[in-house]
């Protein structure tokens, strides 16, 4: 599954989009931009935002956690899910 997640260190939204990957069973790529001016660029470059986390699943950008925590509460982060898992060749 491809889901990208650029963070800092000690970032609470980074570290609740995490635990909500986390439990589950998802694996992520967590990609720290903390002190690195061409990680950040790409994060901004990429999603159009300065913050963190910034969130994609496979091609779609997701947004912050906030938004993540919307497709949860909404239903539709466990279909974004395994539909990217589906797209991969992998059984969701």
């Amino acid at each position: 599954m491809n889901i990208v997640i650029y963070s800092k260190e000690y970032c609470p939204y980074c570290r609740m989009a995490k635990q909500l990957f986390n439990s589950k069973g998802v694996d992520y790529e967590l990609i720290d931009i903390e002190g690195n001016a061409e990680l950040r660029q790409r994060m901004i470059e990429l999603s159009g935002r300065k913050t963190v986390p910034q969130i994609f699943i496979g091609d779609q950008h997701i947004g912050g956690f906030d938004d993540l925590n919307a497709l949860e509460r909404n239903g539709q982060l466990d279909t974004l899910l395994a539909s990217n898992a589906k797209a991969a060749g992998l059984s969701a």
